[in-house]
């Protein structure tokens, strides 16, 4: 099964022989900012790496979207809109909701968490479990902040 970014690489390439230039345009921009946080990091590109860029990128482009809302630029927000659906299709499903809250009562139970001063402590080792991947950490980091006295 390929990796994340060697799909990615491979959907550049399908891009350019459809003669699909926005899409390409998109793909070469999210190729370059994995390459460039593999350069920073001075780590190995694989799919931990590829998703953390691409995730980053799509809070970007979603700060934007709202930006342009504001500013009523209506051409910026249908081409940011077509840029995160596209980027969209390579982020994986995340957990529901109630297998969610599951996990992170059961993290806060092995790491023996009792306030929010130790959420850290909970958050490090919930990107220590497998399902890591799946993780919107900014929903799991409400729901332990609502389960931390």
């Amino acid at each position: 099964m390929p990796t994340l970014y060697e799909t990615l690489r491979a959907d550049i390439v399908t891009a350019l022989k459809a003669r699909d230039p926005a899409t390409a345009t998109a793909l070469r921009t999210m190729d370059a900012a994995i390459q460039r946080a593999a350069l920073d990091s001075n780590k190995p590109i694989d799919d931990t790496l590829a998703l953390a860029t691409l995730r980053k990128a799509v809070k970007n482009l979603a700060d934007a979207r709202a930006e342009f809302e504001k500013g009523g630029r209506a051409d910026l927000v249908a081409a940011n809109t077509a840029e995160l659906a596209l980027l969209d299709k390579y982020l994986p499903r995340g957990l529901d909701p109630a297998k969610l809250e599951a996990l992170i009562t059961e993290v806060i139970a092995a790491t023996g968490a009792t306030t929010k001063r130790e959420m850290g402590k909970v958050i490090g080792a919930l990107k220590q479990r497998p399902e890591a991947v799946l993780i919107d950490f900014g929903a799991a980091s409400k729901l332990i902040q609502a389960k931390l006295p």
